[in-house]
């Protein structure tokens, strides 16, 4: 009996183990079948330009949407401005404000394998420290004293004074992010450039053809949450028309950016309903900077005369079809230390004129132009010549300030054409725009005092340019909130008034899906790329 017992015992676990072996087998078979599915899910967008070289410790060509894909900072900005955990899971700053000692994520790799640590990330920061003048504009970097690798898991910054945007400016896409060893060049200078794009990102540039496309593949040794779409295919289109007209041909995925199309074509696919359309929140202001150092500039009557020339509103409704809000400050009022009440320079073309008459610039007879002492009034206006935006908002100011007796020239640019013309201070007036979360207001302010980025020498002809310098400085190093409050109001208030800075509207983002494209979401940080949670429910 027992024997038999036995019998039936054996066989039912035989016949069970058999049934577990093909369970086990079909699942298996399933799961690879469904990751095999994921990974073919492939979403492609444009993008106006070449993606650059992919070096996260250098600015142009490189394209930020990229770097983001690739390299990770050691803490995020999110949504409201909250600062989490990302790389460094956690950070203590000492009583004085100039000790920061950050907690590294353990078990992290790079792409390749090899270990995140705390000497890579050193390594990073030694790179970039070796030229901290191209990086002057991220205020910590100017009062970096020192860095240390002080346990395989534990790094350490030591400033030489206070400052307090320290944390925040940690968040920004570069150049304080991390590449992996087999990146560095030999000598360690990777201004010079990287042997290849080694980070600790979700994505790896897997594919590359310059000036025609980039492919981005999942990171195998990604330490989080995989990305759901298996590929991103970044198509490089100049063009915005040609742009929309790929996407109608379902050759694109998704349009996504600032200026990338024009806002009327958004308006158009929008309307069409065969699409989801998303407009973010306003991220920036897009303004024009007047560089006080070109004679004319000089004189605050011209200025203020520009700021009053033009009908804001109605360029702000007609070009962007009422999508963008008009820009009264030179800062949105959402962000930190900016919510001050200002009066608006009203658009109101007899004070325009009054003010160039005051400043010696009188309308001949016959003419459509002023003159002073035999010079015309002639001024030239740069902007970008991939933006979709900028170009019809200079044909606008051109045709508006032509009304008041001002000759405006515009000139588009390659963006890096542009920058350099910036940097150098070689320009009348310049489409620009605030740089928007996690930069702003400080970083914002920054570059007003700090020299070799252009902003700066630009207003060098304001009668209280030390002053403000001196204020600026101030803020960084103060620790008491209310005072710092105080300097901001007197420091935003006199770039304000100066008319430096013509706040023409609020920059918001556009994206357009096509109806099977799922969880698109803009990034809280304005640089950082929207891939990781889109995935493709049909096509």
């Amino acid at each position: 009996m027992f024997a038999s017992k036995s019998k039936s015992v054996l066989l039912m676990l035989l016949i069970l183990t058999t049934a577990l072996l093909g369970c086990s087998k079909s699942n298996s078979v399933q799961n690879s079948e469904a990751g095999a599915a994921q990974a073919e899910k492939t979403i492609t967008v444009s993008w106006p330009r070449d993606i650059g070289t992919m070096n996260p410790h250098v600015y142009n060509p490189s394209q930020l949407i990229a770097q983001s894909m690739i390299y990770e900072p050691l803490v995020s900005y999110k949504e409201g401005g909250k600062l989490e955990p990302h790389l460094a899971e956690s950070w203590d700053i000492s009583k004085d404000g100039k000790e920061y000692t950050f907690k590294l994520r353990k078990n992290v790799k790079f792409s390749d394998g090899t270990p995140f640590n705390a000497a890579i990330v050193k390594k990073n920061f030694d790179a970039v420290m070796k030229n901290f003048k191209n990086h002057s504009w991220l205020g910590f970097i100017n009062v970096l004293d020192k860095t240390e690798a002080v346990d395989e898991n534990t790094f350490k910054l030591t400033l030489k004074a206070p400052y307090y945007p320290t944390i925040q400016e940690l968040s920004v896409v570069r150049p304080v992010r991390f590449l992996g060893e087999a990146g560095f060049p030999d000598d360690g200078d990777t201004s010079k450039g990287v042997k290849k794009a080694v980070g600790t990102g979700p994505w790896m540039l897997s594919d590359y053809k310059k000036d025609e496309y980039a492919e981005f593949t999942r990171n195998p040794n990604y330490w989080g949450d995989k990305p759901k779409a298996g590929k991103i295919v970044i198509k490089v289109i100049p063009d915005g028309e040609t742009r929309v007209l790929a996407f109608e041909k379902k050759e694109l995925d998704l349009i996504y950016g600032e200026g990338v199309i024009s806002l009327d074509a958004f308006k158009q696919l929008k309307a069409s309903g065969k699409y989801e359309t998303s407009l973010s929140e306003p991220i920036a202001t897009r303004e024009i900077v007047m560089n006080t150092t070109k004679d004319i500039l000089s004189d605050l009557r011209v200025r203020l005369a520009l700021q009053h020339g033009f009908n804001k509103q109605a360029m702000v409704d007609g070009i962007t079809a009422g999508l963008e809000e008009k820009a009264d400050n030179i800062l949105p009022k959402n962000l930190p230390y900016t919510n001050m009440d200002v009066k608006p320079l009203e658009y109101n073309v007899d004070k325009a004129k009054a003010y160039l008459e005051e400043a010696g610039w009188k309308l001949p007879a016959g003419k459509t132009v002023r003159e002073k002492d035999g010079k015309p009034l002639e001024l030239e206006l740069l902007y970008e010549k991939s933006d979709q935006v900028q170009k019809p908002m200079a044909e606008t100011l051109q045709a508006e300030w032509g009304a008041i007796g001002v000759k405006l020239n515009i000139k588009s640019l390659e963006i890096t054409e542009q920058v350099k013309r910036l940097k150098s201070a070689d320009f009348d007036l310049y489409f620009w725009s605030s740089y928007g979360s996690p930069y702003d207001p400080h970083s914002f302010i920054n570059i007003a005092a700090e020299k070799g980025f252009g902003i700066s020498e630009s207003l060098s002809s304001l009668p209280m340019k030390k002053d403000l310098d001196q204020q600026i400085k101030q803020a960084f190093v103060s620790t008491d909130e209310s005072k710092r409050q105080q300097l901001y109001n007197s420091i935003l208030k006199t770039l304000q008034e100066q008319a430096s800075f013509l706040p023409i509207s609020y920059i918001k983002k556009t994206a357009v899906c096509q109806k099977g494209v799922k969880g698109f979401v803009f990034p809280a940080n304005r640089d950082d790329n929207p891939f990781f949670g889109l995935d493709i429910v049909k096509k």
